[in-house]
């Protein structure tokens, strides 16, 4: 994988109405660390925090510093996106929200299409199951006016470098494609930014969504042709060996939830 960059000490304006505050978990599956973001309208006093990261006291401290903080918001589950939550909402007072109903404090769980309302923002939930079956981006205005664009928070769905696993079994890689497909047409009509939950903003969430339909069928097709030569019933370790050969150890682990999840989807059974 990449290698990591240090952490900002100071926030990085990377839209509008987004700052972005970068973990201090850099490794081969956080790339330069988790991306917390905190969203506020120009003017607006209170602010809304996505995806606080790790449980690491100096990280949540400069993003409880940006508050006074209205709300709390999870793009999914795994830990180096919500480890710090229970904590970072003991000291800001806020509720949490998330796709998963076991993740939220004094609020009740997101739904898909839900428009929030908070610090002076409106705020558009899109479920995005693939990576996570919890998986969810959020949608941020532009101003038609600055000629500024709309940026959407991928969390894991999108990655600001290489491309995001399947964590089967919690993911799949159907509902993966098909959130995919989602995005591109949010993207179709006007460039969208992305800002992922780890790595670089990017530029344009319609070219960056065939990108990743385009590897994921490359993908599919390396795993069809595993499967004939080792025949249709290999193992996920043999498929493995075979297709993601040249892998880092460091991540082998995350290459065999991905054979799996597309092992699944080729047999029909995810």
């Amino acid at each position: 994988m990449d290698e990591t960059s240090s952490v900002p000490s100071a926030g990085e304006r990377v839209s509008p109405v987004a700052t972005l505050l970068r973990a201090p978990n850099p490794g081969p599956m956080t790339l330069d660390g988790t991306n917390s973001f905190v969203l506020r309208a120009p003017g607006a006093a209170s602010c809304v925090v996505v995806d606080p990261g790790p449980d690491d006291a100096g990280h949540l401290a400069r993003l409880a510093a940006a508050g006074p903080v209205e709300l709390i918001l999870v793009t999914h589950h795994h830990a180096d996106h919500t480890e710090g939550v229970a904590r970072f909402a003991s000291m800001t007072d806020a509720p949490v929200r998330a796709i998963d109903p076991a993740l939220c404090l004094g609020a009740p769980p997101l739904s898909d299409r839900e428009r929030i309302k908070a610090a002076g923002l409106e705020i558009e939930v899109v479920a995005t199951p693939g990576h996570t079956t919890d998986s969810v981006c959020f949608v941020l205005p532009g101003d038609e006016a600055l000629g500024v664009k709309d940026a959407v928070v991928t969390g894991d769905t999108i990655l600001g470098r290489g491309t995001t696993i399947i964590s089967d079994p919690d993911g799949a890689l159907g509902p993966y494609l098909a959130s995919l497909e989602r995005l591109r047409a949010l993207g179709s009509e006007a460039h969208v930014l992305v800002l992922p939950g780890h790595g670089p903003a990017l530029p344009d969430l319609a070219t960056i969504c065939d990108a990743y339909l385009a590897h994921r069928a490359e993908r599919i097709e390396q795993i069809r042709a595993a499967l004939a030569e080792l025949g249709a019933d290999a193992s996920v370790v043999a498929v493995t060996d075979l297709v993601y050969a040249d892998t880092d150890a460091s991540v082998r682990s995350a290459a065999e939830a991905s054979v799996r999840a597309q092992l699944r989807y080729l047999r029909g059974t995810a």
